[in-house]
């Protein structure tokens, strides 16, 4: 049977009618018009190929077809019902494992207090964080099934995806705590020593080469790396600087860092959680995505 064919909601009507026979009372139980429902009746009859209700002494009486339907249509009716009003899953239940692509240093930062939070509500799921490289990339493997969730500069998407903006960064400027250029800060001591920059593609251009343009003034970029983690040693051990996302300078690393606002305007961006929207109905991965916009938030 084709059920595209069908009008579903003449079982609510049905219903009725199997209950009261009666057409009058059927409408005012459903708040249904009599003439409609008198309409719906006569569907039934050519749907189920019986007169369903006839008149006998003046009263109205379900056929034997009739009465063998009224079990099966509460049935189905109820059946509907649970679909809508369907118990919350049981979290601690679920047993998934849960595929994450995030940059490491918000990774170092957030996989603590997530997981405290993760083995109280649903200790049976699982996360594989991937390594992040880009955004567009990022979209690619959603898409693809690689990924259930990114966390990433997610430009605006439609269609297939979903994105929720997490927080807004911005960006500081990271030196050894004795460096040379920490006594007297300033845009021209800044740009006298070597640069890191952190890409997974190997750029050597960033934010702070678009802000220096306008100028005409230009950095010396010395080492670039491919995580957010490497660059730490390089700072701590050497003369290098780097221009970082403010929330990438862990304490751990503070106290042996000078960290200063850039001595010109240099834009931030805004961090996005993204997944395809396969995932909506998907309870692990819609958990795990709400554990991280609580932490990311609170970072």
């Amino acid at each position: 049977m084709n059920l595209r064919a069908i009008d579903l909601n003449l079982l609510v009507v049905l219903d009725a009618l199997l209950d009261e026979a009666h057409v009058s009372r059927a409408a005012q139980r459903i708040s249904l018009s009599q003439p409609a429902t008198s309409s719906a009746l006569e569907r039934c009859r050519h749907l189920f190929k019986d007169p369903l209700l006839v008149r006998s002494a003046g009263l109205m009486k379900l056929t034997p077809k009739a009465q063998a339907l009224r079990a099966p249509v509460k049935q189905a009716l109820q059946g509907v019902v649970s679909v809508f009003e369907a118990p919350a899953f049981d979290l601690k239940a679920l047993s998934q494992n849960v595929r994450v692509g995030l940059a490491d240093a918000l990774l170092v930062g957030l996989l603590v207090p997530l997981h405290k939070k993760l083995q109280k509500t649903a200790p049976n799921l699982s996360i594989s964080y991937l390594p992040w490289h880009s955004a567009s990339d990022e979209l690619r493997r959603l898409e693809q099934g690689e990924l259930d969730l990114a966390v990433s500069v997610i430009p605006a998407v439609g269609g297939n995806f979903r994105r929720i903006e997490l927080l807004h960064e911005h960006y500081v400027v990271a030196m050894r705590k004795r460096h040379p250029a920490a006594a007297a800060f300033s845009l021209d001591a800044w740009l006298a020593y070597p640069h890191v920059v952190v890409s997974s593609r190997g750029d050597t251009r960033g934010a702070l080469d678009e802000a220096l343009l306008p100028s005409g003034r230009a950095r010396r970029v010395s080492v670039v790396v491919p995580s957010f983690l490497a660059v730490m040693p390089l700072l701590e051990s050497t003369d290098y600087i780097a221009l970082l996302p403010s929330r990438c300078i862990l304490p751990a690393h503070r106290s042996k860092l000078a960290v200063f606002e850039p001595p010109l305007k240099v834009e931030g961006f805004s961090l996005h959680l993204a997944w395809h929207q396969r995932r909506d109905a998907d309870p692990a991965v819609q958990h795990v995505a709400q554990l991280l916009r609580q932490v990311i938030s609170a970072l």
